[in-house]
C-alpha cells in the first residue's frame, strides 16, 4: 500500500472518531431559563465559560432559542438567542434551561 492512500486511511480514522463538533443539545429549540434563585438571574455570557464578559441577566421565564451546547469542563454550556431578539446571542449554563 502507498504512503498516500495510508497516510489518507489514518486521516479518515482520526476524523471519524475524533469528532470536532460540540456536543449538540437533546434537543435543539425552545428552552426556558429556570431554577434561578428569585434575587438573582442566569448570566449570558459572550462565551462559554465563566471567565467571559457578561452580556445580560435574564430572570426565571425567559425564552431562549438553543443553538448548540458543548462541554466546557464540568459545565455544560449552550449558545442561546432570545426569542423576541434573535441577533442578542450568548452563552449560558444548560443547568438552567428547560425544553418548553
Amino acid at each position: 500500500m502507498s504512503k498516500a492512500i495510508l497516510v489518507a486511511l489514518i486521516a479518515m480514522t482520526l476524523a471519524a472518531t475524533l469528532d470536532p463538533k460540540p456536543a449538540m443539545a437533546a434537543s435543539l429549540g425552545a428552552y426556558e431559563v429556570f431554577g434561578v434563585e428569585n434575587d438573582d438571574m442566569l448570566k449570558m455570557r459572550a462565551g462559554p465559560g465563566t471567565g467571559y464578559k457578561v452580556i445580560l441577566g435574564l430572570p426565571n421565564g425567559t425564552v431562549l432559542r438553543v443553538h448548540s451546547c458543548q462541554q466546557t469542563g464540568s459545565t455544560r454550556w449552550c449558545r442561546v438567542s432570545l426569542k423576541g431578539a434573535r441577533g442578542l446571542k450568548g452563552h449560558v449554563s444548560w443547568a438552567y434551561l428547560r425544553k418548553m
